[in-house]
């Protein structure tokens, strides 16, 4: 008989693609049409991680200087 409640393997945790685990969540506003470009890539999420992470390692890059 099937499992009323689902199927138990989802709710494993979530594997981290890289080396952190991802534990925090970020929400901040975009306009309509940034948030439609965004959703329409393959992974939105770490489509966005990946940018964030390039802007933070780019500042980082000038305070060194």
């Amino acid at each position: 008989m099937p499992n009323p409640k689902g199927n138990p393997e989802s709710l494993k945790p979530i594997q981290p693609k890289g080396e952190e685990p991802l534990t925090a969540n970020l929400s901040f506003r975009v306009t309509e049409t940034m948030k439609q470009e965004v959703k329409a890539k393959d992974d939105p999420a770490e489509y966005c991680r990946q940018a964030i992470q390039q802007a933070l390692d780019k500042d980082k890059g000038k305070s060194n200087q």
